[in-house]
């Protein structure tokens, strides 16, 4: 951590752990000098149901706490490293939930977002707030079984909206995985993130 010029909060999907996350993703990475947390959550999901279905009371005091961990996993790693920029990144359930974390105000300094969507995706009324303008790459496949193309699209235009750079790849025929063109693009900003160069001005 002494020597990491940045951190990635990297969260898990849904059934997965953050040992296969390291596994499957952190470790296919090019990022020297980036520190990675991986936080698990405390039962096999982060919440019980799709992220496209209907945000009930259930699921969104299930979110309240997966957030409640994401932040706090967070506020760890800055003051493990202060001063270093910080990464929120995550793989299907945790991808939907950096996208929550990140509209509803939460703070970054760049997003890997790979196959997410809001949770409750079909509800109007959720809550859009975002903390700064920030490069976010985000990305899915064009018939994903988890995270569907118009779910994905309309979290990739809240994010648009206000004011986030998103750069966004669907890939045709990808299975529910990070392929290597993610893990490249992954590896291609946190590069950029802890070299301090200029981070990607995304087009939105």
């Amino acid at each position: 951590m002494e020597t990491a010029r940045a951190v990635c909060v990297f969260l898990h999907g849904r059934g997965q752990s953050a040992a296969q996350m390291q596994e499957e993703v952190i470790a296919r990475l090019d990022a020297p000098d980036v520190h990675f947390v991986l936080p698990q959550s405390p039962q096999p999901a982060w919440y019980d149901v799709k992220a496209v279905d209907p945000l009930t009371g259930t699921t969104a005091t299930q979110l309240d706490a997966a957030l409640a961990l994401v932040r706090a996993a967070l506020a760890s790693a800055s003051r493990a490293a202060p001063g270093r920029p910080v990464v929120i990144a995550g793989f299907s359930q945790g991808a939907c939930l950096a996208t929550e974390y990140l509209l509803r105000g939460g703070r970054a300094d760049a997003a890997v977002l790979l196959t997410g969507c809001r949770v409750g995706a079909p509800d109007a009324n959720l809550p859009e707030t975002l903390a700064a303008s920030i490069p976010v790459y985000a990305s899915n496949g064009d018939d994903d079984p988890w995270v569907p193309l118009w779910a994905w699209r309309k979290a990739q235009e809240a994010l648009t909206r206000h004011g986030a750079r998103v750069h966004s790849a669907v890939f045709p025929g990808r299975d529910h995985l990070v392929s290597d063109d993610e893990i490249e693009a992954f590896s291609s900003l946190l590069r950029r993130v802890g070299e301090g160069t200029d981070l990607p001005e995304y087009t939105t």
